[in-house]
């Protein structure tokens, strides 16, 4: 039996497309480990998958003055130490990161033992993990055209992002049973990434009104941020979060306004859905979820709204003209080639084990 060995963590964009490779992997036969964090989110959503799971020491690694500079850099090294352990123990035949800084010590005990390293990329540009890590790599995988040209030539392939099976799997009278919505009218989707969006919350609220008059709305906004003063009323629900019958809500939706994560928008694409992207701003980050939304709106997948010109009339127009433009995002989303990424990494996967 083939062994390979999962790494990537710190937030669930880093967890997510290691779900969505764990069937296509255990149905080629892999004996699959995964190596986080002592307590991140991975541990928790890979866990519950029966994973073997292993957490090491990690720290982050930052551009600016932080006084755990001074402490993590140790233990990133003790993390290296154990992560040396753990590949000498279970001698995998191939390691498959999805970054994160839990990644790095990973990944370099890897090159150690000389075993062959594939890296994803989510986003347009190279995070600090990953630039650290493509030395080390065999092969980096990417969602973007536009990210090809800061790899390296002969490791860059354009895969896209592995979408986990099971949200094609929606129906959309699930989804509206769930909702307990009507069939009647458009159902518009909002999500604020996994620990919701205060402003696009806010901002969606305050246009809810305007909105109901054509659309029904289901928003999923994060933990703490249900508005109670909003319950029961008519054609619009909302959640902290949502489990499983996400897939329904997808089916469900006939247009998805949402912040700009990579992940989050390959799903988008993969399923068809014509979206509303409001990245974070440039001063709220490192502007990758800027790049990532301008890419898709350029390939005519989606509509992009940035924080700073988010108004009330902006917000409704952009929701607006994006549902009665669907058609023309669907058309565009159909012609890309980048829906097939868990193929294209298992072959990237088998080449350099066989290799």
């Amino acid at each position: 039996m083939k062994t390979i060995i999962l790494t990537g963590g710190g937030t669930a964009g880093h967890v997510t497309p290691n779900l969505a490779l764990i069937p296509s992997l255990q149905k080629a036969d892999y004996d699959v480990h995964y190596i986080g964090s002592y307590n991140g989110i991975e541990k928790k959503l890979i866990e519950s998958t029966g994973i073997p799971y292993d957490g090491i020491s990690s720290g982050k690694l930052r551009r600016y003055f932080d006084l755990k500079n001074f402490t993590d850099p140790l233990r990133v090294l003790k993390g290296y130490e154990e992560a040396r352990k753990l590949i000498k123990k279970y001698k995998p035949d191939v390691l498959f990161s999805k970054g994160g800084f839990v990644a790095v010590p990973v990944v370099l005990a890897a090159k150690h033992y000389h075993i062959p390293v594939i890296i994803h990329e989510s986003d347009m540009t190279p995070g600090l993990a990953n630039k650290l890590c493509i030395p080390s790599a065999k092969k980096v995988c990417c969602n973007f055209p536009e990210t090809l040209k800061y790899l390296p030539e002969d490791k860059a392939v354009l895969t896209g992002s592995p979408i986990r099976s099971e949200l094609l799997k929606g129906d959309r009278l699930a989804g509206l049973q769930y909702t307990h919505l009507s069939a009647a009218k458009p159902i518009i989707l909002v999500m604020g990434g996994s620990l919701g969006s205060v402003k696009v919350n806010t901002a969606v609220r305050r246009i809810l009104p305007k909105l109901l008059e054509t659309f029904q709305v289901i928003h999923i906004c994060g933990k703490g941020n249900l508005d109670e003063s909003l319950i029961g009323t008519a054609g619009y629900v909302q959640y902290e979060y949502v489990d499983s019958p996400l897939k329904h809500l997808f089916a469900a939706a006939d247009t998805i306004v949402s912040r700009a994560g990579a992940n989050s928008i390959c799903e988008f694409l993969a399923l068809r859905k014509p979206n509303v992207l409001i990245p974070l701003s440039a001063a709220a980050s490192r502007g990758d979820q800027i790049l990532n939304a301008n890419s898709f709106a350029k390939q005519g997948f989606s509509t992009v709204l940035e924080e700073e010109n988010l108004t009330d009339s902006s917000l409704y127009e952009a929701i607006q003209n994006t549902y009665e433009n669907r058609r023309h995002h669907i058309e565009a989303m159909e012609k890309s080639h980048l829906n097939n990424a868990v193929e294209t990494i298992m072959k990237l996967i088998n080449d350099s084990v066989s290799g």
